[in-house]
This record gives structure tokens, sequence and C-alpha cells, in this order.
């Protein structure tokens, strides 16, 4: 089955889509280069108008259906982002589209999906179980059930990404993608070895949901319930999807939501640019395995920009924590007044800034007239921490870092 879908799928999949979806920018990124070793190069899909890559399939797939099957209505199943790209281009074409999306999709998701003038139907607490409810939905309505990966014009449109990326930047010879039901990377992988044979194509799944990984390389690794990259997390890949990957791709590997968290932040911090989990993982397979990549010219796509606005301020001050720069320290003292102010001035004259404090006076092994403070710190790195809590004790004042 997989040969049936060729370069030629692919291109004809991008004059479909010129004037609807956007050729996003793809550029290196100097900083990360410097950071990982290898020279990295950025597919800035999380610009796309529904911010994600999801947006090539669905338009691809939609633009060749018969005018019987449009006049039906469609529906789809997804955790977001494959929701938003059906519901964009069914607006934009006139055809009416019903989405099944599980029930721990970020609100954002699913507002955006609502805007778009979609039927959203909140059902399951996975993809398999939502796209079993789409499917039966899709019998007892008589709508054309779009797959968000398992489907060849899905497939050639997300290989579209490839073909943008090889042709902007020809000396690629390393491509690291996201792996969830496999659409991105098999369109990817077919356009990249047609266009040049002796790349490398690395998949990355996380370590909460390695379907991919079990399914090509023969393990049996569990899966998890949830994950930050909730774009990935599918316990099945697809039929097709499966084949190409076994075909044309080199390798898979794994990261844990630490990895993904640090990626997350540092495309913030140092590219300016909001992805979600999934986006990250490139990045963050990079950072797990930088021997893997070191030297090599590496082009990775942050395929999606859609993540929740809480989520992403735990992300932001979990990633200040592994950095440094956020700090909790216990403070053992006399529980006198002053106390405190002799404290918080000593912090002050140390040069850290002061978030939260808490005195700790029953859950404490200290003699009754003592009292524990916990402090949160703003700091400007471990080192930083460290002279903090040396000025501490240079005030008398027993101290140290909780982790």
């Amino acid at each position: 089955m997989a040969a049936m879908i060729g370069l030629q799928d692919i291109e004809a999949a991008a004059a479909r889509l010129a004037g609807h979806v956007a050729d996003t920018p793809f550029v290196e990124s100097h900083t990360l280069s410097q950071v990982t070793g290898a020279r990295i190069f950025l597919k800035f899909e999380n610009l796309q108008f529904t911010a994600s890559f999801k947006e090539r399939g669905a338009c691809n797939k939609l633009s060749q259906l018969a005018p019987d099957e449009a006049a039906r209505g469609v529906i789809a199943m997804s955790a977001g982002n494959h929701a938003q790209g059906v519901a964009y281009h069914a607006q934009r074409l006139g055809i009416r589209a019903t989405i099944v999306m599980p029930r721990f999709t970020p609100g954002v998701k699913v507002e955006r999906t609502r805007g778009f003038g979609a039927e959203v139907v909140l059902h399951g607490d996975t993809l398999d179980e939502a796209r079993a409810h789409a499917l039966a939905l899709a019998e007892a309505r008589g709508l054309v059930f779009v797959h968000p990966y398992d489907d060849e014009a899905i497939i050639a449109g997300q290989g579209t990404v490839g073909l943008e990326m090889l042709r902007a930047q020809p000396d690629l010879d390393t491509l690291v993608v996201a792996v969830g039901g496999g659409g991105l990377i098999a369109g990817m992988a077919t356009a990249a070895r047609a266009l040049k044979p002796d790349i490398e194509i690395v998949g990355v799944q996380t370590s909460r949901f390695p379907a991919m990984v079990n399914a090509i390389q023969g393990r049996s690794l569990p899966q998890g319930t949830s994950t930050i990259a909730e774009g990935i997390a599918v316990g099945t890949p697809g039929r097709l999807t499966r084949e190409i990957v076994a075909e044309r791709v080199n390798d898979l590997l794994l990261v844990d939501e630490g990895d993904i968290e640090q990626a997350i932040v540092m495309l913030l911090e140092i590219e300016k640019t909001l992805v979600e989990g999934a986006g990250a993982a490139g990045l963050a397979a990079v950072l797990r395995h930088p021997e893997r990549f070191r030297g090599r010219t590496v082009g990775l796509v942050l395929c999606g920009g859609n993540i929740d606005p809480l989520l992403l301020a735990a992300i932001i001050e979990r990633g200040m924590v592994r950095a440094g720069r956020l700090a909790r320290i216990r403070v053992g003292v006399r529980d006198v007044p002053g106390s405190l102010a002799r404290i918080t001035a000593t912090v002050a004259e140390a040069g850290a800034n002061i978030d939260e404090v808490h005195h700790q006076r029953a859950f404490t092994t200290l003699a009754a007239q003592n009292v524990d403070i916990e402090l949160v710190l703003q700091t400007r790195g471990t080192a930083h921490i460290q002279a903090v809590l040396q000025a501490l004790r240079a005030a008398g004042f027993e101290a140290q870092e909780q982790k």
C-alpha cells in the first residue's frame, strides 16, 4: 500500500494547497545550533492560520470530495489540531463539519474549533474512544469520515511540509519529526526519500504513548493515560502510516515529559515562538540525544502552537525551577519578632527576589520555640542560589535548598 503514495501525490497536493495554506518560514536557529552542536533549521508550522500543519492534509482531502460527499458533510475525530484544520477548510469550502474530541482536549482547541462553525462532540478519554464514536456517528448520519492520519490524501497533504523544507534547504541531512498516528512523518518521508534518498529520517514519540515504536520495533512498552504532548497521544498507529514508516523512516526515538517541557521553554525564550507539546517533540529529541545529532544539518518541524495558557504557565514555572531561576529554600530560625525581617533583608542584599513566604510551625522537627520559614525565590541561576544560601548561613541562619 505504501507504494501507492509517491512524490507525484505530494506535488499535486502542493498545487491544491497553493493560496489556501501558508508556505511557512523555514530558518536556521543559530542559538539552538550552538546549544545542540547540530545545525538546526526550524519549520514554523505553528504559524499556520489554525496554528498547525494539520491544515495541509485537511485542505487536500476536502478539496477532493465528490459533490455528493461534500453535500452530506464530514466528520472527524481529533485532540484539536486536525479538528481545527477540518473545521476551518470545511467552512471555507461550504461543507458542514462535525468534530468528535476527547474530553481531555484543551479548552483553547475546543473553542477555536467551534469558532470555525463546526459541531463539536466531546466523547471519551482517548483518541481511540473518540474515533469509535465518530465512526458510529458517520454511519448513523451518513457523513464522510475524515481520518486524521490514515488516509492517502491526508498523508499527501502533510508531505508538503517536507517538500517545502528540502526545496528551501537542499543540504539537510536529517529530519526529526513528531509521531502520533504517523501522518506527518509518512508524508514527509515519502517526499524526502524521493528528493534526497540518503537523508536520515527520525521519528519522535513521547514515552507515554509509544504506539509506533512498539509497532515498528516490536517492543511492548506500556502506554500512559496523559501527556503534555496530547497532539501525539495516539494509542494505535495507522495501517497506511505504519507501512510507510517501516519502509522509509530510519529510526524512532522516545522523549520524556521533562524533555518536552524544556524544549517548549527554550523555543519560547530563544526563538520567541509558542509551541504545544507535540510541536516541541523534535527539539526534545535533539536535546535528549545530543550525540545522535551533533554535526548534522537537522530540520525540525514546529508542528503545532495550540497550548492551554494554564498549562503553558505551569511549564514555564517548572522550567524556571530546572534552570535554577526559581528556588525553594528552608530557613530554620527562632520564632521571635524581627526574625523574618532579618531573613528578607539578607535575601535582598544577596540580590534575590522573594515570590512566596510560608511559616511552618506544626510540621517541623525543630524545637517548639523555633520555626521553619520556606521561601520561594527568583534567582539568576544555580550559582546564585548557592550565594543566597551562603549569605543566610553567614548571617547565622540554618538554610538549605528544598528540591
